[in-house]
């Protein structure tokens, strides 16, 4: 019985006649014709990375041309934060750019997008955290929120900076690649400024020490991340993440920062015009004005500013941005008691002068948004306590109403 002589599909070569042939269902081709076939693909491939007209990747499904715009951004944070215009722009755009850099095509032409953090300082109470819960809903690509307070130096008790990537892997489902095109906000950034202008001659555990930690994953490095968070130790695992790709926005409140700035003001205030420079320093809005070198007297070392290039501010919250912050945005606190209450079949309303009234006391208090809500649980409490048992559909909060159960509660004592 004869064996059957085996060919090559592309060059007709006898099994005899070359080194290798790889058989198929169908066909067979033999090492030659594919070492040409792998050197034609690697070809095509570098034309196509070359290209202008390569395809563009996408992102969680979205492409270029699908992307919500920094105006759209914008328009969908309106519809939950109250003013804070400045921001939002900043924020949109930094949102925006992150998107259009991830989906940058190849090229050879040397220019790469680079990424711009960001910090946001403002008061307490004025939106920077809700802001960032905000937009992740906006969001195709992983976003999570961590409170720097926590951190410490590696071999202090505390968490690592590092577990920073632990939590946006997690956020992530463990997916390496969403991971590195995350974005993650870093709340409470002022609380690891160092304790004095100096470089620290001692350990600054939670400070100057978490900063220099910080610096290399807001820049772009790879880091060994324990997956499960936690500290590391040698027998560990660890998750490679290179964090080039992740954009990072920081938040704090930097309490007197102000005067830092009033005083850096008054040092330029000199001269002959000195007088006219005055009068354009609006006084009771300081923080308008706040450059780097502000959160470098603050605290911040400069190789962390250099980090961040982008700053900017959030207002403090005037009494009509409170007054719309009751009613105005989608998940208004107001909306939220009226919700609560209608899931037991009551109908809840507020007169204009016990929504007055509210407004007052949080002005009073200076604690903004927060403040707000404090003063609507302290008066809510004991209708939420005896409605629901009391069989009544129709309740209405009055001045009267709302000054009585402030009074009682615990709230009414800084009254």
């Amino acid at each position: 019985m004869t064996r059957k002589v085996q060919r090559c599909s592309f060059c007709g070569r006898t099994d005899s006649d070359v080194r290798l042939l790889i058989t198929g269902e169908s066909g067979a081709i033999c090492d030659d014709c594919l070492r040409q076939a792998w050197d034609i693909l690697q070809q095509h491939d570098t034309q196509e990375k070359g290209s202008p007209k390569a395809p563009l990747k996408s992102v969680g499904g979205l492409r270029l041309k699908d992307l919500p715009r920094p105006a759209d951004i914008k328009a969908y944070l309106d519809q939950y934060v109250i003013g804070q215009d400045d921001a939002k722009r900043y924020l949109s755009v930094a949102v925006y750019n992150h998107y259009k850099r991830l989906l940058q095509p190849s090229s050879d032409d040397g220019v790469e997008i680079e990424k711009s953090n960001i910090v946001m300082v403002g008061p307490t109470g004025t939106g920077k955290t809700l802001l960032a819960r905000t937009i992740a809903k906006l969001l195709k690509v992983p976003f999570t929120i961590v409170d720097a307070t926590v951190f410490t130096e590696a071999g202090y008790v505390g968490e690592d900076v590092e577990s920073i990537l632990s939590r946006l892997l997690q956020v992530a489902d463990y997916d390496l690649e969403k991971t590195q095109r995350g974005i993650v906000f870093i709340d409470e950034i002022d609380k690891i400024a160092r304790k004095s202008d100096n470089p620290s001659i001692t350990r600054d555990v939670s400070g100057e020490g978490v900063q220099q930690g910080l610096l290399k994953l807001l820049e772009g490095t790879v880091v060994n991340v324990p997956p499960k968070g936690g500290r590391k130790h040698p027998d560990q695992d660890y998750v490679h993440v290179d964090t080039r790709n992740i954009l990072f926005i920081c938040g704090g409140a930097f309490d007197g920062i102000e005067r830092k700035i009033a005083q850096r003001m008054n040092t330029h205030v000199v001269g002959y015009n000195a007088i006219e420079n005055v009068a354009h320093i609006d006084r009771n809005d300081l923080m308008r004005y706040i450059q780097p070198q502000d959160l470098k007297s603050f605290g911040l070392i400069p190789e962390i500013i250099g980090r961040l290039p982008v700053l900017t501010h959030l207002d403090q919250l005037d009494r009509q941005a409170l007054r719309n912050i009751l009613t105005e945005p989608k998940n208004s606190l107001i909306r939220q008691q009226q919700k609560l209450f209608a899931m037991d079949g009551i109908e809840l309303t507020f007169d204009d002068d016990a929504l007055e009234y509210m407004v007052d006391k949080a002005v009073e208090f200076k604690l903004g948004a927060r403040g707000l809500r404090s003063i609507v649980e302290a008066i809510m409490i004991t209708p939420q306590y005896e409605l629901p048992s009391s069989g009544i559909k129709e309740f209405r909060v009055t001045r009267e109403y709302a000054r009585q159960q402030l009074e009682k509660s615990t709230v009414g004592i800084f009254g």
